[in-house]
């Protein structure tokens, strides 16, 4: 073969590798598997973007650090993680970011299972229905915008009854099952912790378990800080008239430099939950960012996985 019928075919079976990558869709680890939270067509359902896949992202808001992204989920998922050797009974569902319009699956999620695993905690991922599934940024509208039904609430609702179901099965403890979300899915932990009705029609005996969760940690969320009106210093409508006694305990975590989401959408959540009564812990930092997950950096807050432990046995749940 000559030198250019063997670049030729170098680059024509790269290809064929790099639109396989693309077009594969996202799987757990090796003795995981993706459960399907909706017996049938979830509610509310849309037409798909298209179909769902994974890719390598390496975006200015993630640092330039590579990021799976899944995209295009219609057929949401979970996925349990059991204690690699003590269990404490607790349980978390987490929620990846990826401002409703991707999951950043590893860097906010299977990392994140692998770390409270080897605290002792159950760890459920949720791979919720995106884009455009929650509060999220219209580029041609050039504004932040509402979805018609919060998909994405519904599949964090529906996972938080499921988990209670099956806890007995899965050796939780019902009154230990709590969340923890990043940027997008950080909201959806604030959404989640006020709205305890379900945003759907109940469907099976999940449905008729409780969907508030026990306790909460929201880092960096955003959509918190009313966008329609940034000179006023307030909480977002939708979440502000729902805070209660009944709104779980926080922890709330933020970089003062964090360019995506500013750090006023966790200072007026942290303002609101203390004013109605509701346990809530909140720390800041000069520098990190947006998206740090728990890849270490040299930079003071990528010890926060250390206050979270701390938080938790502060209230009782490890």
């Amino acid at each position: 073969m000559n030198r250019t019928r063997f670049t030729i075919a170098i680059f024509s079976a790269l290809s064929l590798i790099g639109l396989r990558a693309h077009a594969e869709t996202w799987q757990p680890s090796p003795g995981h598997a993706q459960l399907p939270i909706w017996p049938g067509v979830a509610p509310d359902a849309q037409p798909a973007a298209g179909p769902e896949d994974i890719d390598i992202d390496k975006d200015e808001w993630i640092g330039g650090r590579h990021v799976i992204a899944v995209r295009n989920v219609s057929q949401p998922t979970m996925t349990v993680y059991s204690p690699k050797e003590k269990n404490t009974g607790a349980a978390v569902v987490v929620f990846p970011g990826g401002g409703y319009q991707i999951l950043a699956i590893d860097l906010e999620g299977t990392e994140v299972c692998d770390w409270l695993t080897s605290k002792g905690i159950t760890c459920v991922l949720l791979k919720y229905r995106v884009p455009n599934s929650g509060h999220h940024w219209d580029k041609q509208l050039n504004r932040h915008v509402n979805p018609k039904a919060p998909m994405a609430l519904q599949d964090a609702q529906r996972t938080i009854g499921l988990v209670r179901l099956h806890a007995a099965e899965w050796h939780i403890d019902p009154h230990k099952i709590g969340m923890l979300g990043f940027s997008a899915g950080g909201h959806m932990v604030a959404q989640a912790s006020t709205h305890f009705e379900r945003a759907y029609s109940a469907v099976d005996a999940a449905d008729k378990e409780s969907c508030r969760p026990d306790f909460a940690v929201a880092l960096y969320p955003g959509h918190l800080w009313n966008w329609d009106d940034k000179q006023k210093f307030e909480l977002n409508p939708d979440i502000a008239t729902r805070i209660n006694r009944e709104t779980p305990p926080t922890f709330i975590l933020y970089a003062e430099d964090d360019h995506v989401d500013n750090v006023n959408h966790g200072l007026v959540y942290y303002i609101a939950l203390k004013d109605a009564g509701v346990p809530v812990e909140m720390h800041l930092y000069a520098k990190g960012g947006h998206a740090f997950g728990l890849r270490r950096t040299e930079l003071p807050i990528t010890e926060w996985p250390q206050l979270v432990e701390t938080w938790l046995r502060s209230i009782g749940v490890i």
